[in-house]
Order: structure tokens, then C-alpha cells, then sequence
């Protein structure tokens, strides 16, 4: 799995800063933009402490995400307020392009993982057994498992990034998406310290939410992405 950082809002915190003060203020846009800097650090600690979340939407940030299933895909596109172009399989028509995620519990089952491997290959030898007797790839592709990589590029807004990260950096998300969204959360934080210092699971700084579904693991979660902001930091 690969997730870069491809582009964000330039000085994405001037501008949620300047759009926070603007609500406040009779000021002029560019005296907005001077007159948060110096204060800039206090005024977003203040908004997000408060939940005055609306002005992060005005931040954007732009993802590229390979090296992931369609198992994963499909969690990360039901997440609607954002944007998405994923890797087509209708037009991206050959198997061996797309590799193949490998859960870990399946890769320790030793015989196991040998038919789950012997299965793949014989999807993927349909898969192009169809195509080559002339059905279409959006058709062949139906033979394809879950397991089959793909890649997308994702926008969301800052907002939409902390109600991600909410959800999906907990432990009881699915572990690959919990992956794409740990190293997301590690690039915005690099890229807007001050937006997402406070985004990740709900636990982090509350009581966990899932009550007698929770997983029981608060503090070893509370270590484990305390030690991703110092890193970051």
C-alpha cells in the first residue's frame, strides 16, 4: 500500500484561520490574512476545542492511493463528501495489472493461503480466458475477487478529513482501510499541524464511543498516535 500527499490548499490554515475571523470581522480579506497569522495557533485551537468545523471546509487536500483491494475501495468510496477517480476495470482490461492484496491472517495459514493462492490464479486465468474469446472487460471482470488491487486519488476538505479519521483510525475499522487512513492522517498532520492535531479515533480524547463494542485497547490507542504526533512534529 503507497499514499501520497499530492496537492492541498495552499497555507491551508491562513485560509481556515482568515475564513474563521471573517465571520467576526469587517476587515478586508487580505487584512484578514495579515492581521491571523501571528494569533493563528490560538484561533484554530479555538475553533476546533468550540466545533466550528464548517470553516475547514474551505481546506482541501488530494491523495494518491495504491497498493489497495477492492474490499478496502469499496469502504473508502462510501465515504460521499468527497472525491474520487479510481483505477477503471473496464478499461484497465489485463489481470496482471492490477496485483492482489494478501490479508496477513490468510498469508499465516500455510496450506490455506496455498488454495487461496491457487484461487486468485484461476480467477484471473478466467478473467483472461474471457477476454480473449471477445467478452468485454466490464463483463470478464465479474470473475475478479476483492482481493484484486486498485488505485484512486481522493479530495476530501479538512472537515470531511476529521469525521474520515474519526472512523476509520479506529481499532474496530477493517485493517486495511485503517491503514490508508493512519498514513493520511500522518500527511495532513505534516502538511496542517495545527488542523489535525487534535483528528484521529474518538478515543483519543474522550471516552470510546462503541460502548460495550469497544475494543478495549484506549490507552494502548492513545500511546500509539501520541507517538505519530511527536513523529510528525
Amino acid at each position: 500500500m503507497v499514499v501520497r500527499l499530492l496537492a492541498c490548499t495552499p497555507d491551508p490554515e491562513d485560509v481556515v484561520a482568515a475564513a474563521a475571523q471573517l465571520c467576526y470581522s469587517s476587515s478586508s480579506i487580505e487584512q484578514l490574512l495579515e492581521k491571523g497569522r501571528p494569533k493563528k495557533e490560538a484561533l484554530l485551537k479555538k475553533i476546533l476545542s468550540a466545533g466550528h468545523f464548517s470553516v475547514l471546509e474551505h481546506a482541501n487536500f488530494t491523495f494518491g492511493v495504491e497498493g489497495i483491494s477492492r474490499a478496502c475501495s469499496h469502504q473508502l468510496v462510501r465515504h460521499r463528501l468527497a472525491s474520487f477517480s479510481q483505477q477503471s476495470q473496464r478499461y484497465v482490461s489485463s489481470a496482471d495489472r492490477f496485483g492482489v492484496v494478501v490479508p496477513e491472517s490468510i498469508a499465516a495459514l500455510g496450506e490455506l493461503k496455498d488454495r487461496f493462492d491457487a484461487f486468485i490464479r484461476a480467477a484471473c486465468a478466467l478473467y483472461e480466458e474471457l477476454r480473449s474469446a471477445g467478452i468485454p472487460a466490464e463483463d470478464a471482470r465479474f470473475v475478479l475477487p476483492n482481493a484484486v488491487g486498485t488505485k484512486l486519488v481522493v479530495t476530501m476538505n479538512a472537515r470531511e478529513l476529521h469525521h474520515f479519521f474519526r472512523l476509520r483510525c479506529c481499532l474496530r475499522a477493517q485493517w486495511e482501510i485503517r491503514a490508508v487512513a493512519r498514513e493520511m492522517l500522518r500527511l495532513a498532520r505534516k502538511a496542517a499541524p495545527l488542523l489535525f492535531a487534535a483528528a484521529g479515533p474518538p478515543c483519543l480524547y474522550s471516552p470510546c464511543p462503541e460502548g460495550a463494542m469497544s475494543c478495549g485497547r484506549m490507552d494502548e490507542v492513545r500511546r500509539d498516535y501520541s507517538a505519530l504526533q511527536q513523529t510528525d512534529g
